[in-house]
């Protein structure tokens, strides 16, 4: 009866998003001539209402314990993150860390551009200037180049997420990825695929000075296959890993080549984090405070401070 209940709230929420969310998005656009800012924090707080619902969902009602290891993270930086990608689960764990930074309403992605037509996420991502790609670099450059100039121009928070695999984690893909590694002396991931590091060098170039800093999130799951968002919204799934670590922009190279070698490194990183993770069931590191407080979902996220939470109930 409980599971029932947990995704009859599951649908309840989309159905919130859908017909609630979506129409206010829409009607907000009323509002461009007047006030271009006025629309942003509507869509801001629309944002921040669902996924906040989800996050809350997930850790208090489903009871699922986020463990963040890795950097202390100061609050409402403006960031890009670079993320593994195994699963559509994945992005409810960018969510719960959004929450943690205090920029869930500022939340971003990288997402392929058929997501735009989906109504409820894809709708609402659309309204919020996340980048959606084609894999048509020539069509993509102009689009993302106008987005950066617009997050730039009009200073809008971001909090940006890109998985650079470009794709989530299979057993084929990874096996087509370490016979790519193999044939051209690079290392050989056990748990990541190569990057993909023209996106990453493009935007480090076109969106620096728009930055404080770039998040490297390794994300680990109990299980392989790695649970699915339907199994968190059940309430089947108890414990999910989150590594995490800050980079200041300054700290980067500023050349293109450079910056692709950076960002090649740090997935070699995150390959050697997760095969710690397989010998040891856990991240290295203490965890960083526990769960996250349903009266934060009332409140301003500019007016929260660094997140603490519950303490870690391990």
């Amino acid at each position: 009866m409980l599971r029932v209940l947990r995704i009859f709230t599951g649908v309840v929420s989309f159905l919130y998003l859908i017909l609630v969310l979506n129409l206010v998005q829409l009607g907000s656009f009323l509002l461009l001539p007047i006030s271009r800012r006025a629309v942003r924090r509507i869509n801001s707080w629309c944002a921040r209402s669902i996924w906040g619902l989800w996050v809350l969902m997930a850790e208090r009602q489903n009871h699922i314990q986020v463990r963040v290891t890795g950097d202390e993270l100061p609050p409402r930086e403006n960031v890009l993150l670079l993320a593994n990608h195994q699963s559509m689960t994945d992005v409810l764990l960018m969510l719960c860390l959004a929450w943690r930074a205090r920029r869930l309403g500022d939340l971003k992605w990288f997402v392929k551009d058929p997501v735009k037509y989906v109504p409820g996420p894809g709708f609402g991502m659309w309204f919020l200037d996340c980048i959606f790609v084609k894999r048509d670099w020539h069509k993509d450059r102009r689009n993302i180049e106008r987005l950066f100039q617009k997050y730039k121009a009009e200073q809008i928070p971001i909090f940006l997420v890109s998985f650079l695999e470009g794709t989530r984690l299979t057993a084929k893909k990874l096996a087509e990825t370490q016979e790519f590694a193999r044939t051209r002396g690079l290392y050989e991931p056990r748990h990541t695929l190569v990057p993909r590091t023209k996106g990453f060098t493009f935007t480090m170039v076109g969106l620096r000075d728009h930055l404080d800093a770039v998040y490297d999130v390794t994300i680990g799951y109990p299980t392989n296959p790695p649970p699915s968002l339907f199994a968190c919204f059940a309430g089947d799934v108890k414990q999910l890993d989150l590594h995490v670590r800050r980079f200041e922009k300054a700290t980067l190279p500023t050349e293109e080549e450079a910056l692709a070698d950076w960002a090649t490194a740090r997935y070699r990183e995150k390959d050697e984090l997760l095969e710690h993770r397989r010998k040891t069931g856990q991240f290295p590191g203490k965890e960083l405070g526990g769960r996250v407080l349903v009266s934060d979902w009332f409140k301003s996220e500019a007016a929260l401070p660094a997140w603490a939470g519950e303490p870690p109930t391990s």
